[in-house]
């Protein structure tokens, strides 16, 4: 697979020849990534690339534990084995570190009584999946019932946890129209915790149930924590993926579906046929009809014509949408950019904006947004 790619000589950012080059290099990210045992094949300077790209994309610690488990690391070039090592290292250092934060947050909500529902990677972990593996962490994302959510941040604020620096606007912005509480920050460890109420905002065009995600949730082990379905999971994940206005971690999200579908498939024979029924119980077709695409299209990932029927969309908006996610998913590094992922990030932010609000609340919402950046530009200047 990787020889066709082929690197292009260069002197500076400038002299890139940006459209060989984009395509090359993203095929070289995701080769390396999907078939780790190809990286013997690579000589230093494609290493040098490929490095940066995995960093730039949040995946070195992907590609890291994929070559270890290939047992191949020994075989790589001196100089690149100790990035490696260290990217591994890193990624079980923030395993175990969310683990035990988690466990922190349960001991100060578990008086209250209810379930609390892990997202995102804090449940992949908690819950031992596949896609946990070598993944590298953010925040703690919780759901719980909004009419319990006072109560919530009430027992976070009393063990250690506080709404951090947010000014008056995007307190009552949070409040009144987003799915979640501004980011609660510890105020001894530094850790943030994001509680949440539902997976899309208030104001958002879709309006999933959370009643019915929480209704369907299964618990851990350890209380008081649940985690979604498998359906809900994977569904969360391609519509907090689809539904962002920036790719940042885009093909690491990407990586995360792709490992969920395969270990759910794996393990229940009726999951595509289930799938696609409960993207349309929660309202959310679309974000699954994209990861079909994108699934398929970046990893190759293998899934059956019935489910991609089931969700099937118009010819012609998925090529519009291609124009945006084929070159927004490859990462935001010189090496991968062009004047096509400029313009792709720039309709992907809007695009993002405008699936999260009305345009009324949008178009005040940026305007104030960006006097306040204007203005303390200013206020610098001075």
């Amino acid at each position: 697979m990787v020889g066709s790619y082929k690197r292009v000589k260069r002197t500076g950012a400038a002299k890139l020849r940006r459209g060989a080059m984009t395509q090359s290099c993203g095929k070289l990210l995701l080769d390396a990534v999907r078939t780790p045992a190809m990286a013997v094949t690579l000589d230093l300077r494609s290493w040098d690339d490929l490095l940066r790209l995995a960093r730039r994309a949040n995946l070195i610690s992907r590609l890291a534990e994929g070559i270890d488990q290939a047992g191949v690391l020994n075989k790589l070039p001196a100089p690149v084995r100790p990035h490696l090592i260290a990217a591994s290292a890193l990624a079980q250092h923030q395993r175990r570190a969310v683990i035990w934060e988690t466990r922190h947050i349960g001991t100060a909500l578990s008086a209250l009584g209810i379930p609390i529902v892990l997202l995102k990677g804090a449940a992949y972990s908690m819950a031992g999946l596949q896609a946990a593996t070598g993944r590298l962490y953010g925040d703690v994302d919780i759901l719980v019932p909004a009419t319990r959510i006072n109560e919530v941040e009430a027992a976070l604020m009393l063990h250690g946890w506080s709404a951090g620096h947010v000014d008056a606007y995007d307190n009552r912005y949070y409040r009144r129209w987003m799915h979640e509480l501004p980011p609660m920050v510890n105020i001894k460890r530094g850790t943030v915790v994001d509680v949440h109420h539902n997976i899309l905002p208030l104001t958002a065009r879709n309006h999933p149930s959370a009643e019915k995600l929480l209704a369907a949730s299964l618990a851990l082990p350890e209380a008081p924590f649940h985690v979604l379905s498998p359906c809900d999971m994977v569904i969360h994940c391609a519509t907090h993926l689809f539904h962002e206005g920036e790719l940042n971690n885009g093909l690491r999200d990407l990586f995360d579906l792709d490992a969920l579908v395969q270990e759910y498939a794996e393990n229940d024979a009726s999951f595509w046929t289930t799938l696609p029924e409960r993207a349309k119980e929660l309202d959310l077709e679309w974000p699954l009809r994209l990861a079909f695409r994108y699934l398929e299209r970046f990893l190759g990932t293998r899934i059956p014509e019935q489910a991609k029927t089931s969700v099937k969309q118009s010819p012609i908006l998925a090529s519009l949408r291609d124009v945006m996610y084929l070159p927004g998913f490859l990462p935001d590094h010189p090496l991968c950019s062009g004047y096509r992922s400029f313009l792709a990030r720039g309709l992907l932010y809007l695009r993002g904006h405008y699936l999260r609000m009305p345009l009324r609340l949008l178009a005040w919402h940026l305007g104030r947004k960006a006097f306040i950046r204007l203005y303390k530009n200013k206020s610098r200047s001075c």
